[in-house]
C-alpha cells in the first residue's frame, strides 16, 4: 500500500523505473553525511567503500532486470552495537577501540542478503546505557531540529541520521526505551518489537532478558517493511521466536471499534504540553471511531526500580569479558594480570557504565541478593501479568514516550536523577517483553518533537503498526516535520 509517506518504496519505485541509480542515491547520502555529520555527530564511521560496492551490485541487477527485494539498494545505518564482520564495532566506548567482529549480527546477515547499503555505524550510549546519547566516547549525536539540544538515547545516532535524512531507516536496539525514546525526541517512528521476535544474536549486550533490535524511520510503513524482513527465527539465539504475520501488509485495516486503554498512571508526572498532545491524540483516535477504555495500573511504580535492579545486575556480569586480553583497549603500565585488569576497566569504561557495573555487583551481592535482584525478580511477574489483564479489556494501551522533550546539551550531567526519570514510560514495556511504537504526535513551544506510544500484547505489531499508521495518516501534516538538512526526497 502507497501512503506517501514511507521512504523506502517511493526509492525502491525510483531505482525501478530507472529514475536514480543506485550508486547516485548511495552518493547522495554520502555526500549529506559528509556535509551534515560533523555538526550532527550521527555517525561514528561511514562505510563508503562497502556501500557503492552494494551499490553498484543493485545496479548490476537492475541492469539485468531482475526485481528488487523490499529493502534491496536502500541506504541505511546500524547502531554501532549490531556486530559488523570486518568493521570497527566499539559500542561507542574506548574499551572496545579497533574492536573488528570476526561475524556478522543476525539482523545484518539478513540486510547484506536484501543488498541493504550501509551507510556506517551510528552513535549511541556507551554499552547502550543513557537517554541522551552524551554517554559516548566520541560525544553525543545531536537533535536534527535544534542542534542545542540532544537526540535522545541510546540510539541518538541511529534517530539523528533518520531524522536528519542521512539515512533511510536505522535498526538500533532497546532495553529500556532506547528506540522509541530517540524517536520521540527526534520526532520519527521507532518500534521496539517483541522480546523474541528479533534475533539478538551478533547485538552486544547490555540486559540480555530485555534487549531487543528493531527499526527506526521516518515512517509506520517503513517500519513494518523493515521489522517484516528482520523478524525471523534464529536457532543461535535460545530466546528467538521470530514474528508471527507480516504486518506491513495489513496496514490501512479500519479500527472503528478498536479499544485503546489509558493507565492514569502513564500520565502522572508528565509535562503539561506532553499531558495536552497525548490528550489530542486520543480524540483523534476517537474521531477514527476506536473507543477509550481507562484503567489503573498501581503495580507500575514499580517498574523503574525493577528495571534499573536487573538491567544493572545483568549488565556486571555482562560486561565483565572486557579485561583488555583478547580484544580492545588494554592499560600501558601494570604490574601483574590482575593489575592490568583493574586498570584497563577503570580507564576503559566511562562513567556511567562504571556506575551501573557497581550497581548490578551490589544487588547481585550475597548479603543483598535476597533484598533486591530476588525482589525485583518478583515484581517483573507482577509488571507481566498487570499488562496481561489489562489486554483483557482493550487492543493497544496508549501512553507518552517520555514525559518531555528533548534535554538540552549537558542536562543530563547536571542531573542525572531526573534523566533516569525520563525513562518511566518506556521500562514497564521492557519488562514485560511487549512490542511498542512512538510515533510523533505534536511538537512543544519550542518546535521540538513529542511522542506517542502505542504499546500491544505480546506478539501483536500487526495490531500496534496498524493503530499507529491510522493515527499517522491522520495527523501527519500536523505532527510531522521533517528536519531541514540531509538528502530530501
Amino acid at each position: 500500500m502507497e501512503t506517501g509517506f514511507g521512504k523506502i518504496k517511493k526509492l525502491s519505485g525510483l531505482l525501478r523505473r530507472g529514475e536514480i541509480s543506485c550508486a547516485e542515491l548511495t552518493q547522495n547520502y554520502l555526500d549529506a553525511a559528509a556535509a551534515e555529520n560533523p555538526a550532527l555527530n550521527a555517525y561514528v564511521r561511514t562505510t563508503g567503500e562497502l556501500a557503492l560496492k552494494t551499490a553498484r551490485r543493485v545496479d548490476e541487477k537492475l541492469a539485468r532486470g531482475e526485481e528488487l527485494l523490499p529493502l534491496e539498494g536502500i541506504p541505511m545505518t546500524l547502531k554501532d552495537n549490531i556486530s559488523t564482520k570486518g568493521i570497527e564495532t566499539t559500542c561507542c566506548s574506548k574499551i572496545l577501540a579497533g574492536y573488528r567482529p570476526i561475524y556478522d549480527a543476525a539482523v545484518w546477515e539478513i540486510l547484506q542478503q536484501q543488498n541493504a547499503v550501509l551507510l556506517g555505524k551510528a552513535n549511541m550510549d556507551e554499552f547502550a546505557m543513557g537517554s541522551s546519547c552524551e554517554t559516548s566516547c566520541y560525544g553525543g549525536a545531536l537533535n536534527p531540529h535544534n542542534l542545542k539540544h540532544v537526540a535522545g538515547g541510546s540510539s541518538g545516532g541511529v534517530a539523528a541520521a533518520v531524522s536528519g535524512n542521512l539515512a533511510v531507516y536505522g535498526l538500533g536496539s532497546d532495553t529500556g526505551g532506547s528506540i522509541r525514546q530517540p524517536a520521540s525526541f527526534c520526532g520519527i517512528v521507532g518500534l521496539k518489537p517483541t522480546y523474541g521476535a528479533v534475533s539478538r544474536y551478533g547485538l552486544i549486550a547490555y540486559a540480555s532478558s530485555l534487549d531487543q533490535i528493531g527499526p527506526i524511520t521516518t515512517s509506520v510503513e517503513d517500519a513494518a517493511l523493515v521489522y517484516d524482513a528482520i523478524s525471523r527465527y534464529d536457532e543461535r539465539d535460545s530466546t528467538s521466536r521470530g514474528s508471527d504475520a507480516p504486518t506491513a501488509d495489513s496496514l490501512g485495516k479500519e479500527i472503528k471499534g478498536m479499544k485503546i486503554g489509558i493507565a492514569r498512571e502513564y500520565f502522572d508526572g508528565i509535562r503539561g504540553d506532553v499531558k495536552a498532545a497525548l490528550e489530542n491524540a486520543v480524540k483523534v483516535f476517537e474521531s477514527l471511531g476506536a473507543e477509550i477504555v481507562r484503567f489503573d495500573m498501581p503495580q507500575l511504580k514499580y517498574a523503574l526500580p525493577v528495571y534499573y535492579i536487573l538491567a544493572c545486575a545483568e549488565a556486571s556480569s555482562n560486561l565483565g569479558r572486557y579485561d583488555g586480553i583478547r580484544y580492545g583497549y588494554k592499560t600501558e603500565r601494570y604490574r601483574d594480570t590482575n593489575e592490568m585488569i583493574c586498570k584497563t576497566r577503570s580507564e576503559g569504561f566511562g562513567d556511567e557504565v562504571k556506575r551501573r557495573i557497581l550497581l548490578g555487583t551490589y544487588v547481585l551481592s550475597a548479603g543483598y541478593y535476597d533484598a533486591y535482584y530476588k525482589k525485583a525478580q518478583n515484581l517483573r511477574g507482577t509488571i507481566v501479568r498487570t499488562f496481561r489483564d489489562a489486554f483483557e479489556h482493550c487492543d493497544v494501551m496508549l501512553a507518552p514516550t517520555v514525559p518531555v522533550t528533548a534535554f538540552e546539551r549537558n542536562f543530563t550531567s547536571l542531573d542525572k536523577i531526573e534523566t533516569y526519570l525520563t525513562d518511566i514510560c518506556t521500562v514497564p514495556v521492557n519488562i514485560a517483553g511487549l512490542p511498542a511504537v512512538s510515533v510523533p504526535c505534536g511538537f512543544d513551544g519550542k518546535g521540538l518533537p513529542i511522542g506517542m506510544q502505542l504499546i500491544g500484547n505480546t506478539f501483536r505489531e500487526a495490531t500496534v503498526l496498524n493503530a499507529a499508521y491510522q493515527f499517522e495518516g491522520a495527523t501527519r501534516k500536523t505532527a510531522f516535520r521533517a528536519a531541514e538538512m540531509g538528502v530530501r526526497l
